[in-house]
């Protein structure tokens, strides 16, 4: 790429660039050149976007958009773009506004009428699924579970009806928690893909049965380190058809009783686990769901 190529202005826009979730070979030339050519770098954290731009020799005006002041800094990107300035914006790793900061801004951003440009690269659930032969095709990604373990099953619950692998993301201080509480509410049968500390040096790709999944935990203190790709493999077909039909008279039902007695008719009428069904319930009840926070906090 030539010089002239470098100083030729962008238009301005905000610039949605993906970043390498670990090795740094995996950015792309695109990234690199939008980055050498905006005009400021919003980034989720200037130090660690900051040590990126420096690898690179580039240096370009930072101003921090984390969570919590999106919404307020939204506004001062705008100006910006307005003012004709092209902005580049970065999450710590990976792709933003895909369980990272960056959804809300960029919302603002086209709601201002401004133009949005995605400069796509790493996102570690594609990384993750290239990697774990779901052979179906079909896959949901939720991205992090509640950190309640109520909620969590809740959650889990009404997703086991689904017939489509399960992607999630999770924290090395919470992996122990969410696989025991998987492996009690979905099919233990079920294959499970556990995928940490993606592209780096110690990357882990893992398949089996989500029934061992504990222990395989267990087994190495290192294999807790690192963030989490979790995803639960389809269930059987069989399965999901029965799970289907179970969810959809238990919510019928929901519409006029209580979860409790909504339950034991559903169970009838199905021949599927009154407590099972119970567990449903609660995920398609939010009053129930709340309830079930306050008793588990």
């Amino acid at each position: 790429m030539s010089d002239s190529q470098h100083h030729t202005p962008l238009f301005p826009a905000l610039y949605v660039v993906a970043t390498p979730i670990g090795n740094l070979g995996d950015i792309t030339m695109r990234a690199l050149d939008i980055l050498q050519r905006v005009d400021r770098v919003a980034a989720e954290d200037t130090r660690v976007s900051g040590q990126l731009l420096t690898h690179f020799n580039i240096s370009k005006p930072m101003v921090s958009i984390r969570e919590h002041n999106e919404r307020e800094a939204a506004d001062k990107v705008i100006a910006w773009i307005a003012a004709g300035d092209a902005v580049a914006y970065m999450s710590d790793a990976g792709t933003p506004a895909v369980s990272d900061p960056g959804a809300r801004l960029v919302a603002a951003v086209r709601a201002a009428g401004m133009r949005v440009v995605p400069i796509p690269g790493v996102s570690a659930v594609t990384t993750a699924l290239s990697a774990a032969g779901v052979e179906s095709g079909t896959w949901l990604f939720h991205g992090f579970l509640p950190p309640k373990s109520g909620a969590r099953k809740a959650q889990l619950q009404a997703l086991a009806v689904l017939p489509s692998a399960l992607v999630f993301y999770e924290a090395p201080h919470r992996i122990e928690e969410t696989l025991a509480d998987m492996a009690a509410v979905l099919d233990s049968e079920r294959a499970v893909t556990l995928a940490r500390e993606l592209t780096k040096r110690f990357e882990t790709i893992v398949t089996l049965p989500l029934r061992d999944a504990p222990a395989w935990l267990a087994a190495d203190p290192n294999n807790v380190r690192g963030e989490f790709v979790v995803i639960i493999h389809p269930p059987a077909a069989e399965a999901a058809i029965v799970d289907a039909e179970a969810m959809r008279v238990l919510d019928v039902l929901l519409g006029e009783l209580p979860p409790t007695l909504a339950s034991k008719l559903a169970s009838k009428i199905t021949g599927r686990s009154k407590a099972e069904l119970y567990k449903m319930s609660l995920a398609l009840k939010p009053q129930d769901q709340e309830n079930l926070d306050q008793e588990d906090a």
